[in-house]
């Protein structure tokens, strides 16, 4: 049913938790799994990560790594994809770049406020998506 499945990662604790639901879905299905992380540049130039933004490529770099780690203790091969920009838009210009079948996401719970749910992440990749999205509260 879902043949290659999209986890976008951050270092939130919501991604974390999402991770065993991810891990039974690629199970279940036998689906490839793909690991995406997003560094977004800050006009200023900082490498800081806040918030779950992750502004440094190394941080990302290292995300990707000890997450695909996790997966490899599970038997779970997965592909990591690190690109530059503006999350949302990158995850659902992956997920179509890549055919992917699902995108399994955590929530924050930002866009409970009015100025969240502009700026969610969440919100802006269930608005934009090229497929069915599994958002683990």
């Amino acid at each position: 049913m879902f043949k290659t499945i999209l986890f976008p990662v951050d270092q939130s604790r919501e991604t974390r938790e999402a991770a065993e639901t991810v891990i039974n879905l690629v199970k279940t299905y036998d689906s490839r799994l793909i690991l995406l992380s997003v560094v977004e540049k800050k006009p200023d130039g900082e490498g800081v990560s806040q918030g779950g933004i992750m502004t440094s490529t190394e941080a990302v770099a290292q995300l990707l790594q000890g997450a695909q780690a996790l997966f490899a203790e599970q038997g779970i091969e997965a592909e990591v994809i690190e690109k530059e920009g503006k999350p949302p838009f990158i995850i659902c210009d992956v997920a179509d770049e890549t055919n992917v079948e699902l995108i399994v996401m955590g929530s924050r719970g930002l866009g409970l406020t009015a100025e969240g749910s502009s700026e969610s992440v969440t919100n802006l990749v269930i608005n934009l998506a090229p497929c069915p999205i599994l958002i683990i509260p």
